[in-house]
């Protein structure tokens, strides 16, 4: 497991591209300055063993260099010591609704992005909890198994988005029967299911003959909604543009609603609450008592006991590359001359 001290050095990253920039502008200036006093072949004649391609070389080398000390300012640390402690919580799995409806915009930026900000937050306030993420649009899929891990749990929930699964629709009894098979221990007391949707459901068989059977199973549905009531269309970007809307079959624009009652019902089966989403901290606030109040199994669980530092190797590394920066001059050298690595040979 890798671990990062001061993730506040990787703002230093930004200086990359200011100076990628500032070179291609620097070098657009020479070319066009040269040329106001003399011709270009004139110009190579006047600077024979003048390197057209090392300046570039040398940039490289040096933002090489900068993100390697960048990284070591980060202090990467590799877990070198598992030990088993005791733990006392709840099994808590998340199903996240990832269908098409989620992009709508009716709550900043997105349902779907608003959806992955409240679970993020719920995970910041969890201390010896488990966690596993469930993906679900028409079908169900495991994002991440239960675990103790929350910076996987982020990782993944991360990455989750509305192309990720091929079926479409919004089958939130796929979500429940998936859930029901995460939690591994026959003797947890508490096993709590979120499913953070804006309540569409298309499933085909009944979704609360899927609440029966998993509460029947010791589990408790909460549900949270994501969208307003009043409902909006659903855009269909390109690299960030709206190019249109989602029509159906008439051309009519969808227009998508969050669908409280359906999720009500499901969390009053559930014998779990419905929660509004749409203020997240007081969603998270609520959820945190309700947690709280829950008894806690306890368990036994791995973790990383000792780190070791490997800022040295990014600070060697990135020292190497801008010696070889400082080194490396503009003019050419004999043998990269005769190896014509930069197919430099002249060409009169």
């Amino acid at each position: 497991m890798i671990q990062l001290d001061e993730k506040i050095y990787f703002y230093l990253l930004a200086i990359i591209p200011v100076m990628v920039l500032a070179f291609f502008f620097l070098q657009v200036w020479k070319k066009r300055t040269q040329r106001q006093f003399a011709d270009v072949k004139l110009l190579n004649r006047m600077a024979p063993n003048k390197s057209r391609l090392k300046s570039a070389l040398k940039l490289i080398f040096l933002l090489l260099g900068l993100t390697f000390l960048i990284l070591g300012l980060v202090n990467p640390k590799i877990g070198t010591k598992l030990e088993t402690v005791k733990r006392e919580g709840v099994d808590i799995v998340f199903a996240l609704d990832v269908s098409k409806s989620m992009l709508a915009e009716d709550i900043a930026p997105n349902r779907l992005e608003k959806a992955k900000r409240l679970i993020s937050e719920i995970i910041n306030q969890l201390a010896s909890d488990r966690i596993g993420i469930i993906a679900y649009a028409g079908q169900a899929y495991p994002q991440l198994p239960i675990t103790t891990d929350y910076g996987a749990a982020k990782m993944f929930l991360q990455s989750m988005n509305t192309n990720m699964l091929s079926s479409q629709g919004t089958a939130i009894n796929a979500a429940i029967d998936l859930a029901s098979t995460y939690y591994d221990d026959s003797e947890q007391t508490n096993r709590v299911l979120f499913i953070v949707s804006d309540g569409e459901d298309h499933s085909e068989r009944s979704t609360i003959d899927a609440v029966e059977n998993a509460t029947q199973s010791g589990i408790r549905i909460f549900t949270i909604g994501v969208g307003k009531p009043k409902g909006a269309p659903i855009p269909i970007k390109k690299n960030g543009i709206v190019e249109s809307l989602k029509k159906d079959n008439q051309g009519e624009v969808v227009i998508t609603k969050l669908n409280e009652d359906v999720l009500t019902e499901i969390a009053s089966e559930g014998n779990g609450e419905y929660i509004d989403g749409s203020n997240t901290g007081k969603a998270v606030e609520y959820i945190k008592e309700q947690l709280n109040q829950m008894d806690k199994k306890e368990f036994e669980a791995k973790q990383f006991a000792e780190y070791k530092d490997q800022f040295q190797w990014f600070l060697g590394i990135g020292l190497l590359f801008l010696f070889l920066d400082i080194f490396l001059l503009d003019r050419k050298t004999k043998w990269l001359k005769k190896l014509n690595l930069f197919n430099e040979h002249d060409d009169v």
